[in-house]
């Protein structure tokens, strides 16, 4: 796991983005979000087309969770991308991940993290702050299968 602090900014960034999406929260999160890329050379219009491409699949989906779910992987990349072109694009991303935060659901404000560890397999897994839960179950009681850590940000991020 790359633990990177621009990585997990980009993942922290991604996860707001896309927990805004279909929410009161949204206008100014892909505002910002548009702003973030276009002051690095990012055509507007697309950055803008692919934010609402986005939130209308969250928006018409019946498991629009499972749609952010799926999201999120593709807005990380684009975002420590960003930050590896940009790297002064970090106080940038961080002020939008704060002003977005505010703005959100409380229902949007937390991430759940699952991870299952199979065949004995042994699970080492990080997720910033709040609580962390950890159940273990035996490979034979699990059929080969044991979960491992689920941790609840319980809204940090």
């Amino acid at each position: 796991m790359d633990t990177d602090p621009l990585t997990t900014l980009a993942m922290t960034g991604a996860h707001t983005i896309v927990a805004a999406m279909a929410t009161n929260a949204w206008e100014s999160a892909q505002a910002a979000a548009a702003r973030l890329f276009h002051r690095r050379g990012h055509p507007l219009d697309a950055v803008e087309a692919q934010l609402r491409g986005d939130a209308a699949l969250v928006e018409e989906d019946d498991d629009a969770d499972g749609v952010r779910r799926e999201l999120v992987g593709p807005w990380r990349r684009r975002l420590a991308a960003l930050l590896r072109e940009h790297p002064e694009a970090e106080d940038d991303l961080r002020a939008m991940v704060e002003e977005v935060c505010h703005e959100l659901p409380r229902s949007q404000q937390s991430w759940v993290q699952d991870n299952t560890a199979c065949d004995g397999g042994q699970l080492f897994a990080v997720q910033g702050g709040g609580s962390i839960h950890v159940s273990q179950v035996s490979p034979s009681q699990s059929g080969g299968c044991a979960p491992g850590a689920g941790a609840d940000s319980g809204g940090d991020r």
